[in-house]
Parts: C-alpha cells; structure tokens; sequence
C-alpha cells in the first residue's frame, strides 16, 4: 500500500473545485493508495509524473515506487493543466 502526499498547491487547487468534484477527486486520490496507476491513467512527457482524468479536471502526481509513495503536486482544470 502506497501512503499518499498531497503538497499545498494540490490542497489550495481542490479548496477551489465546485463541491461535488472536490469530492470525487478526493475519492480518486484516495484509490491511489491501492493502485497508484489504475487503467485510465497517463504518464506525462519526460519526468513529469501521471495525470488522472476526474470529469473535466486532472490530478496531476509523481510516483515513488522506491518509497511507495504517491506525491499529487496539482489538481487543475483539463485546459490549464498541461501549462
């Protein structure tokens, strides 16, 4: 089992979701801790880590497989995610 770090800019990025996607993402964050790269993930160009799609907004996070660590680092809307 993976233990989960989300840093302060994914907090203030979920602190600003509508309520029901807070939600959902917060559920799908928490999953990771089970399976830190289910089906419908994406890794990211270079060392970037993955992105996981929740509706129209992508959690954005690194993985420590050495560690069993999974770092979320963003969660933003699909158009302001990649910049």
């Amino acid at each position: 089992m993976y233990s989960i770090v989300v840093l302060r800019h994914a907090i203030k990025d979920i602190f600003d979701l509508p309520n029901d996607y807070a939600r959902l993402v917060s559920q799908h964050i928490d999953r990771l801790q089970e399976n830190p790269r289910p089906v419908d993930t994406k890794k990211l160009k270079g060392d970037l880590g993955f992105s996981l799609r929740v509706g129209v907004y992508r959690i954005l996070y690194d993985i420590d497989d050495k560690n069993q660590r999974v770092v979320v680092y963003r969660v933003k809307h699909r158009r302001e995610a990649y910049r």
